[in-house]
Parts: structure tokens; C-alpha cells; sequence
């Protein structure tokens, strides 16, 4: 097991954990969360046993092979099959000991027999399979290292990772860079890893499937959760709101005792009992406040003009150099529709958007604009747009200079700190930012430009849990219209109505959920692995019959089916709409508890909060009702 006694950790001056106590044992697979720089890369050096802990011990078992991600891929030559191969150390050394044994018998012998021990003989089928579940091709098996671009490297180190008969794997962010289907191979294969699994993760359904413990590192200590982060999540709402009913309620009892020393401190008579309310109010253990409040507050814009349809498609074919990859595109998008684009690595989910975007011209059909189509683009390349010397004030200023605004340079300030860009951080060449700081500027930079039509290809790729969700509800709210390519499943549940299928060189309105295309990848991948085991035993035989077709539905079911789906979309609809709603009355409502506020003489902001308050309850009695003649509906038929 790994055992961490009285644990203290930091970089440079900055602890970053101090006291910690606990056990984590074998097979376990953990969930390492925390704000972005609680610690948690640090904890990882300690574990690769990169770094040494200020206090404290952290003991691994000495025989444990420990796999993690390489952050960097080298230009190499080899070939990308055999790079991955290389994960496999005691492999590689027993291969290279074969080679230089000899004319020995008995080492030969004692080699071939650890060989087969450790599956060597099915190592390159291992491989195979790794890569092929991170979207890998077999034409892509030889190709050396050196041909392939930045985020397919980082696949490769992953998979290279998993080809490690490990003990203790630890994944920093392994989804980023993977599409959905790669992320659904990988959390299959997660499942049934056998050894103890430290993952860093920032997607919340990813995380929930996997994980069955969560490390939290919050405030300088680690805490052990059991169960998944979904649980972890509840209990430490719970714990929150009893820290701050015991800190109110401490807070009651200090005034108390101070009332009564500021009274009769002075007095002879009342002296000693002052005295003693001193001590106790000196021993009194202080209960810090919860601070449950998100660091990231913002909204999409309204849009200057929302033009109906916005953007049409008819029968438009996309591609490069006359080679079609997606053909017989029909899509009309409108203010407020939520479409989310689903699709294997390769289809042309970027492409389509980048179509979209008028980026790409049609090999043929029509791209129709509405009239006031203003289109919010967000892709991963245009993060290299961003000047590396300029501030998050100065992109804004230029970007109002560009657009000809008027807005004053504190009003771009109060918009940058709902994206965490405070103070210093607001005026910090951007050039040393992380990829997740990239990424929150360049989303300011597509939010201040009031977009109708938003765009948005892997946006959540970098971003912590927080700003996801930030994201989310943002994305939820607007009137916009949204196309939106993503691998976590939280924020496509959460945000898109309609889902279009590609592949085959099609987009098609996918009628099914995301948990019916999982269902629909996995047999996939048990298809084409049933068709390569025929394949590769080349032995003469009767071909396998062909499966039964399913019995054809009766007219009526079929009709009772096309009435049905329209209402079920439309309640998962309302129900989207009612949780928004409750979460915004819900901090609305903590808002208008405060008593400071009635103590303002000012009541502007009171009046204001007060009346948003009751268009929120009329607003939610009014889904209600909707939401209920919904499955009134659903349920007569």
C-alpha cells in the first residue's frame, strides 16, 4: 500500500500540504482533486519520487513499477508501434538479453520462459490494441514518432504509459487531446486495470465511472474520500454547510463574550468573570468560513441581433483538394438551438465546424448566412493567436479598439475577473500562462464579442472543473445559437438538445442519447475485433451465419415512438431549464439573507436583486407547469 505519515510538502517557500495521515491500498483507483495549484502535480513528483517531502514520509513498496505520461515526445525515428512497446521495460531488456546471450542454453532457456511469463509473445497485439483504442490506424503503426503532430504524441506517451505492466499507474489529464470515443476506450480500460490508479482528471463523468476514492487537496490538507466524485461531491457540500453553520454559530458566541468583556471588563464586581470569558474566547478554536463561492462569474452577452435561421446548410459536401470528406450536409440552426456533434477521430467533426465557421469553402451546396450572423469561433489553434507579450487588459483594449467600443478599462477589468484574471493576473503577459489560463482569455475574448452563433471545437480541453461548470451554466443561459464538439459528456448532457451523427462521409440527426452511443461504439469495436480474430487465423471456414434481423416494429409502435421522442427531448429540455433556475435562485436567494444588505441606505441593488427574484420563481412555476404537461403527455401515450 502506499502509506503517508504526518506529510508535509511545498515548493519553494509555498506549503502546499502539511500533516497529512492515511493509507491508499492496493487496486484502488483514486480521484487526485484540488484547485488549479492546490498541489497536485507536486503530490504527483512525490510519488515518481521526483521530490522529497518537507516533513513526513511517503512510503511505495520498493518492488512497485510505477507508469506515468511523459509530458514531452522527442522527434524520434522509430517506428510509433515500437515506441510504444518500449513502455514495456522488462520486456525490452529480456528481448536485448536473448540477442546477447549467446550460444547459452540455459539462459537462453530461463529468458524465453520469463518472455512467456509476461505475455511477451502478445506484446505487439497489446500494443496494437492500445493504440488502436486511442484512435490510432494501422497504417499509423510504422509511421515514425517524428510524423506525428503534438497531440497525437501525447497519445502515443499514453498509450506507452498503459503498455507498462505497472503497479501504480498515475494519469495527469489524460482525456485532454482524445475525442469522445478514445476517452470511452479509455475509461473500459481503466476499469479493468488491476494495479492502484492516481488520476487527475477535470471530467466529471470520466471521473465518476472510474475513480471508487478521491484524494481532495484543499486548504493545505488531504482528505480521503470513498466512492466516486459525484459522492465526494454531496459530502462535501454537507461538510461545507455544517462548517458554516458551526462558524455562524460561533460567531454568535464571540460577540456574546465580547459584549460582556466590553461591559464589565471596567467593574470590580464583574472582573473576574470578564477574566474567564478572555480565556475562553483565547482557547476558542476559530472555524474558518466556507467559501463555496466559484471564482468564475460570468454570462454570455446578448447578442446585438438574432437573425432566424442564422445559418443555413443544404447539401453542402466539405473537404481539401476535391476529396469530399463529409457529403449531403442539411442543417438549419437557429437562435437557442443546441446541437452537439458526435463522431469518431477523422470523421470531420472539426472540419464541419470549421465549415461552419466560413473558414472552409464547399465543394459544393450552399452556406447560407442570416442577415446580422455574428459567429463566435472558438478552436484549440487560436490559442497560438494570443500575443504571448500582451495582458489580458491589453488584448481587450485592442479588441475594442478593433471593434470601435466604448467600454471604460474598469468595465473590461470587472469583465476579466469573472474569468479569475484579477489584479496582477488581469495584467500578466500571457506568454507564461498555462493552457488552461490560454484557454479561459481566449473564451473572454469570444464572450465580449457578443456572438449569436457559437462555434466552440473541445473548448473544455485545459480547463478545471470549476470553469467547466462555469461554462456550463453560461451555456445553458444564452440565447445564442450553439454547435459544439466536446469529449465531456457532463457539459453535452447539460447543454445540447439535438446530436448529430458523423461518419461514413455523413451528418445526420443522431436520435439516440450518449449512453446509446456508447453502447452503439463498444459493439462497434466487439464487431471489428471479432472480424480481425476471422482475419488473422486465416484457417478455412464456414463464414458465421448472419445474425437474425431484429423483428420489424408494428406500425402502431412505430408511430407511437416518432410521437414520443419530440416529448421526451422537450422534458429533458425543461428539466435543463429547471436546474439553471433553481441553481440561480438558489445563490440569489443566499444574497438576499445577507442582513448587511438591508443595511445599505442605497435599495437599488436590493429592489433589483428582489425583482430578479421573483421573475426566477414565476420562471420556474411556469417550466413546472410546462415540464408536468409534458409527462402528462408522455404517459397517455
Amino acid at each position: 500500500m502506499i502509506l503517508l505519515r504526518n506529510l508535509s510538502f511545498g515548493r519553494g517557500s509555498r506549503m502546499l500540504a502539511t500533516g497529512a495521515s492515511l493509507q491508499l491500498h492496493p487496486g484502488w483507483k483514486i480521484g487526485l482533486t484540488g484547485a488549479n495549484g492546490s498541489g497536485k502535480s507536486s503530490f504527483f513528483a512525490l510519488l515518481r519520487r521526483e521530490m522529497q517531502p518537507e516533513v513526513g514520509d511517503l512510503e511505495i513498496p520498493a518492488v512497485w513499477a510505477v507508469a506515468h505520461v511523459a509530458q514531452d515526445t522527442p522527434a524520434l525515428p522509430d517506428a510509433a508501434l515500437e515506441f510504444v512497446l518500449d513502455g514495456d521495460v522488462e520486456l525490452r531488456e529480456i528481448e536485448r538479453a536473448i540477442e546477447n546471450a549467446g550460444d547459452d542454453g540455459d539462459l537462453i532457456g530461463s529468458l524465453y520462459m520469463r518472455y512467456g511469463e509476461i505475455d511477451g509473445y502478445s506484446s505487439k497485439a497489446r500494443a496494437a490494441e492500445l493504440m488502436s483504442g486511442l484512435g490510432f490506424s494501422d497504417d499509423d503503426f510504422k509511421r515514425a514518432v517524428a510524423e506525428f503532430s503534438g497531440g497525437w504524441r501525447v497519445r502515443l506517451n499514453l498509450a506507452r504509459a498503459l503498455m507498462c505492466r505497472s503497479d501504480l499507474l498515475l494519469l495527469d489529464e489524460p482525456t485532454n487531446h482524445l475525442d469522445l470515443d478514445a476517452v470511452l476506450w479509455l475509461e473500459g480500460w481503466l476499469k479493468r486495470y488491476k494495479g492502484t490508479l492516481v488520476l487527475i482528471s477535470h471530467d466529471r463523468d470520466f471521473l465518476d465511472a472510474v475513480v471508487d476514492h478521491v484524494l481532495n487537496l484543499e486548504q493545505q490538507e488531504l482528505k480521503l474520500f470513498s466512492g466516486n466524485y459525484t459522492t465526494f461531491e454531496r459530502t462535501r457540500a454537507e461538510r461545507l454547510a455544517l462548517q458554516q453553520n458551526m462558524y455562524e454559530k460561533q460567531q454568535r458566541e464571540r460577540a456574546h463574550l465580547q459584549s460582556y468583556i466590553a461591559r464589565f471588563s471596567a467593574q470590580a464586581t464583574k472582573a473576574r468573570q470578564a477574566q474567564s470569558r478572555i480565556k475562553a474566547l483565547a482557547r476558542m478554536q476559530d472555524v474558518a468560513a466556507a467559501h463555496v463561492d466559484t471564482q468564475f462569474t460570468f454570462r454570455f452577452r446578448d447578442p446585438k441581433s438574432a437573425p432566424d435561421p442564422l445559418l443555413t446548410v443544404h447539401q453542402a459536401s466539405i473537404g481539401y483538394t476535391d476529396k469530399p470528406i463529409v457529403s449531403g450536409i442539411k442543417i438549419t440552426v437557429r437562435p437557442g438551438e443546441r446541437i452537439a456533434l458526435l463522431g469518431a477521430n477523422g470523421a470531420g467533426k472539426s472540419t464541419l465546424i470549421k465549415f461552419l465557421a466560413g473558414e472552409l469553402k464547399p465543394l459544393s451546396g450552399e452556406r447560407l448566412e442570416g442577415k446580422g450572423l455574428a459567429i463566435g469561433y472558438f478552436a484549440q489553434h487560436q490559442l497560438e493567436q494570443l500575443r504571448p507579450d500582451e495582458s489580458p487588459l491589453a488584448h481587450m483594449i485592442r479588441l475594442e479598439r478593433d471593434t470601435c467600443g466604448r467600454a471604460r478599462e474598469q468595465d473590461l477589468l470587472d469583465f476579466l475577473g469573472g474569468f479569475d484574471f484579477r489584479g496582477a493576473g488581469a495584467l500578466a503577459a500571457c506568454g507564461r500562462f498555462s493552457g488552461g489560463e490560454k484557454s479561459r482569455l481566449a473564451l473572454a475574448l469570444l464572450i465580449w464579442q457578443r456572438p449569436n452563433l457559437l462555434l466552440l471545437d473541445e473548448p473544455t480541453n485545459h480547463l478545471d472543473l470549476e470553469m467547466r461548470e462555469a461554462l456550463t451554466l453560461a451555456l445553458q443561459e444564452t440565447d445564442a445559437g450553439v454547435i459544439i464538439v466536446s469529449h465531456d459528456r457532463h457539459l453535452l448532457r447539460t447543454t445540447a438538445d439535438t446530436l448529430y451523427l458523423v461518419g461514413d462521409g455523413r451528418a445526420q440527426i443522431y436520435d439516440g442519447d450518449l449512453d446509446e452511443y456508447a453502447s452503439l461504439l463498444a459493439q462497434q469495436k466487439s464487431d471489428q475485433k471479432a472480424a480481425q480474430r476471422d482475419e488473422n487465423k486465416k484457417a478455412a471456414r464456414t463464414p458465421a451465419a448472419t445474425p437474425a434481423p431484429a423483428p420489424v416494429a408494428k406500425a402502431e409502435d412505430k408511430a407511437t415512438l416518432e410521437k414520443r421522442r419530440p416529448l421526451i427531448k422537450e422534458a429533458e429540455k425543461l428539466e435543463k431549464q429547471l436546474a439553471s433556475l433553481h441553481a440561480e435562485k438558489a445563490l440569489l436567494d443566499g444574497r438576499v439573507g445577507d442582513p448587511a444588505l438591508y443595511a445599505n441606505p442605497d435599495r437599488t441593488l436590493l429592489d433589483q436583486l428582489l425583482k430578479r427574484q421573483a421573475e426566477l420563481s414565476a420562471s420556474i412555476e411556469t417550466v413546472e407547469a410546462n415540464w408536468l404537461q409534458t409527462q402528462e403527455a408522455l404517459e397517455g401515450l
